[in-house]
């Protein structure tokens, strides 16, 4: 290609690689500087669209014989970019007993309110499910132990953030797995007659609370206490 001069060369100089990288990566670093100046953030101006995801949850406590239907509703931030999110935007709660009416409509206000100030809203599960009911809990389906109404929706707004990668599940490495399963099935047989029993739940009969994960599934073995459903052991 033949660069034609209109001006007299009085001056010149050889770029360098290391220079031409360096100019590279400061253009490649204010491209993402302007990209990212167009991400939007969760915050408590942010419009609420015309449709939104939602995902309802079953409540069913020995509290009350209507159930309570948890609806919680995300917004999908930055569609269809690198930058996609999906972040809760507000929570309804509905039911056929209105025992409970005029504080569950304050709690679902606040919390939706808190979801749309965004940042960390993590936090949320571990105050509602800290809350504990003077006339004492009860124990789900499976086994696990909810300390109140109010710490069972907690669990359910936990199952939510779970489901849209908002909360990250630790989940267990190979050997603990392998244990688990060994726990598992030298127990099948204890399992086989709790159920001929009557007796309801995905762990043995027996089973102790665990104090780590609030399951009714830690079993004595080996001399120690060991959780089936969460691995947690007294013998490390």
């Amino acid at each position: 290609m033949t660069i034609k001069l209109e001006k007299k060369i009085v001056d010149y100089s050889v770029v360098k690689v290391e220079e031409e990288a360096a100019a590279a990566a400061a253009e490649s670093a204010a491209a993402k500087v302007s990209e990212m100046a167009d991400v939007i953030h969760m915050h408590e101006k942010l419009q609420r669209p015309e449709m939104l995801l939602g995902s309802t949850y079953k409540i069913k406590t020995p509290l009350s014989e209507h159930s309570l239907y948890v609806t919680i509703n995300d917004v999908v931030l930055n569609p269809g970019t690198n930058h996609e999110l999906r972040r809760p935007f507000e929570i309804f709660i509905n039911s056929k007993n209105m025992d409970h009416f005029q504080w569950i409509v304050a709690l679902t206000r606040i919390i939706s309110a808190v979801f749309r100030k965004g940042g960390d809203v993590t936090f949320l599960v571990e105050e509602l499910r800290s809350v504990f009911d003077p006339r004492g809990g009860y124990f789900k389906k499976g086994g696990k132990y909810m300390p109140s109404l109010v710490g069972e929706i907690g669990d359910a707004i936990e199952c939510h953030m779970r489901m849209i990668g908002l909360l990250k599940d630790d989940g267990l490495d190979e050997h603990q797995q392998a244990l688990l399963a060994e726990k598992r099935a030298q127990f099948e047989s204890a399992a086989a007659q709790a159920e001929s029993k009557g007796e309801s739940g995905d762990f043995p009969a027996g089973s102790q609370l665990c104090a780590k994960c609030n399951t009714k599934a830690a079993i004595q073995m080996d001399g120690c206490m060991t959780c089936l459903n969460c691995g947690d052991s007294k013998c490390g």
